[in-house]
C-alpha cells in the first residue's frame, strides 16, 4: 500500500469515527462522558496527524514521523479506552463517585490535575449509556482505536511501495 494510501485510509476512518461520535451526541442526544471527551481528542489527533501525513506524501523519514505519530495517539486513545472498558466492568460498591463536570474542572485546575482527574474516572463514566450487538460504544472505540493503530504499525514495518 502506498504511503499516501495508508494516511488517507486512517485519516476518513478517524474521520468517520469521530462523526459518529458527533452524530450521537447531536442528533441521538447521547452526552458524552470526560473520558469519552478525551477518546475523542486522541481520534482528532488521529485524524489530523493522518490528514497531514496524507497531504505531504512524505518519503522513508516523514513516514516514520507520521507513522509513529498515529501510532501515539491511537495507542493514547486505546489506553483511555481500555480504562472507560475496566471502569464499566467494576463492581457498583468499587467505582468512584460522580466528581464535577470537565467545564468545571478546567476552570479551577491545572491542565494536569484535570487530566490526572478524568483519568481515574467516575460513576458517569461507569454507566453504559448505549451497546451496539452487545458491546459498550467504549469497547466498540476500543476495538477502533486498535485496528487504526494496527494498520498504522503494519504500514510502518512493510514500508512504502514502490511510488510512495
Amino acid at each position: 500500500m502506498r504511503t499516501r494510501h495508508l494516511f488517507g485510509a486512517l485519516a476518513l476512518a478517524s474521520l468517520a469515527a469521530l462523526l459518529f461520535a458527533y452524530a450521537l451526541e447531536y442528533i441521538g442526544g447521547l452526552m458524552p462522558c470526560p473520558l469519552c471527551i478525551f477518546q475523542r481528542v486522541a481520534m482528532f489527533a488521529l485524524f489530523v496527524v493522518s490528514l497531514v501525513g496524507w497531504l505531504h506524501n512524505p518519503a522513508v523519514a516523514g513516514r516514520a514521523i507520521y507513522g509513529g505519530l498515529a501510532v501515539l495517539a491511537g495507542g493514547a486513545g486505546a489506553a483511555i479506552a481500555a480504562r472507560h472498558v475496566w471502569l464499566i466492568h467494576l463492581p457498583p460498591d468499587q467505582v468512584p463517585a460522580c466528581g464535577p463536570g470537565l467545564d468545571y474542572l478546567v476552570q479551577v485546575m491545572p491542565l494536569s490535575d484535570v487530566m490526572a482527574t478524568v483519568l481515574r474516572g467516575d460513576a458517569s463514566c461507569a454507566t453504559v449509556k448505549a451497546s451496539f450487538l452487545g458491546l459498550s460504544l467504549p469497547a466498540w472505540t476500543l476495538a477502533v482505536f486498535g485496528v487504526l493503530t494496527l494498520f498504522a504499525i503494519v504500514g510502518l514495518i512493510r514500508g512504502p511501495a514502490p511510488g510512495r
